[in-house]
Order: structure tokens, then sequence, then C-alpha cells
């Protein structure tokens, strides 16, 4: 079930990468509070892992919609993800697999915001989409056949 995108579907392309023959889903445009809503410290005694993550969430670009209930649950995530990651014993493959879920219920990952129909662009820098020409130059590159 890697790589499918789980009992969502498969990720949706980006606005730019899509090509539709019937009508076009726009990408949605919401307005966020402008009061903006400050992250809670992390705790220091989280595995570095988990607070990285944690503190990572207040610059990412969904984070201007976060209230103050997103933000903690985000503690309450990172403090799981932390003893999950600090257990001597056995790594939990499910408690990984629940974290996991939350986070995507955050919107950390692209594959989540792109389901919500959130595309999140930093600055200038836009990722094109590999042409064919692109994709033949790599090919040639791996086989020792070209430049």
């Amino acid at each position: 079930m890697a790589g499918t995108g789980g009992p969502r579907g498969p990720v949706p392309k980006r606005s730019s990468e899509r090509r539709r023959r019937n009508k076009e889903s726009k990408v949605q445009t919401v307005t966020a509070i402008t009061e903006k809503v400050d992250q809670p410290p992390g705790d220091e005694t989280w595995h570095p892992i988990a607070l990285d993550w944690y503190e990572s969430l207040a610059s990412s670009g969904q984070a201007r919609f976060f209230e103050p209930s997103d933000w903690h649950y985000a503690r309450y995530v990172a403090n799981v993800m932390s003893r999950n990651l600090k257990q001597r014993a056995k790594f939990s493959a499910v408690l990984f697999a629940s974290v996991t879920s939350a986070m995507n219920d955050l919107l950390t990952t692209e594959a989540s915001r792109r389901r919500v129909r959130m595309e999140i662009e930093r600055g200038s820098v836009q990722a094109e989409p590999a042409g064919v020409t692109a994709i033949a130059d790599y090919r040639k590159r791996l086989s020792g056949k070209g430049a």
C-alpha cells in the first residue's frame, strides 16, 4: 500500500501539473484570520526529532491557519512521537502509524495539503514538471550514453 496514497486514494497533482478535459477544479484560496496564534513552546525533554518537527511547524506555510487547538494537538503529537522514539524495548509500528496520521491531519506533508487542495509556494522558486526531453536526457546520463 506504500506509495498509493492510502485509503484516501492517490495524491493529487499540483494545480500547475494537472491537465483536465472536463470541468477544471480550482484550488480554494482561504483567507487566514489576521490575528496570529502563537505556538506554545516545545518541551525540551522531547526526543530531538520530535522537538525539531514541532518547532518546524511555526515556519511552515499551513501554520498561519492553525488555531490554538491545532497547536495543542501538535504538542500532543510531538509528545507521542517522542515517547515512541525514546522507547528502548520495541518501536511501535501502530503508534508510528497513529502519529503519521495525526501529522497528516495537521497538513504537515505535501500529500496531505494537496488532498485538501492547499498549495504553498515559497518565494519565486517553482518546481516545473519534468518534460519528456528532460527525462530522456536523464536516462542517457544514467546509462552512460550521453552527456
